[in-house]
């Protein structure tokens, strides 16, 4: 598996769209035209990125700063598409987005959010290091990373 993560542009917009979470978890994550939508308004501050193996892509992701909501930086969405859920891409991309946000000099924690049924997020997010930050933004739990540096 060689996972990379690209940004959202004219190109792979629409294969991005397509991508999709099993029914049952659509009420987890927002739409990937909403999320691109978001990104768009929000270009100083979001990054939108399909998640690819190879040359296939896998999943998408929108991470940045985040004042309004958390204060600081933030995976904002993560989603693997379920034709390749259960096969590490969601751990693998949440490595490559830490990657992205630890490349920041500002950078000194990650915050993320995830509704409080989703318990594969929350089970995810804890063995990546992410602890409860005692928070609940929109219904979602708040996890938080603090950021070594150096």
């Amino acid at each position: 598996m060689t996972v990379r993560l690209e940004r959202i542009t004219r190109h792979n917009w629409r294969e991005a769209i397509n991508l999709r979470v099993a029914d049952d978890q659509r009420y987890f994550v927002a739409s990937n035209l909403y999320s691109i939508a978001e990104a768009g308004v929000y270009a100083d501050e979001l990054t939108a990125c399909a998640v690819y193996d190879d040359d296939t892509m896998v999943g998408f992701t929108m991470y940045g700063w985040d004042d309004e909501d958390y204060g600081g930086y933030a995976i904002i969405r993560l989603m693997v598409d379920q034709r390749y859920q259960g096969k590490g891409y969601g751990r693998a991309a949440m490595v490559e987005v830490l990657r992205a946000l630890r490349e920041k000099p500002d950078c000194d924690k990650v915050y993320i959010s995830f509704e409080p049924e989703n318990y594969i997020a929350r089970k995810l997010y804890a063995s990546l290091g992410f602890v409860d930050d005692g928070r609940i933004v929109d219904g979602e739990v708040v996890y938080r990373l603090d950021v070594a540096k150096g």
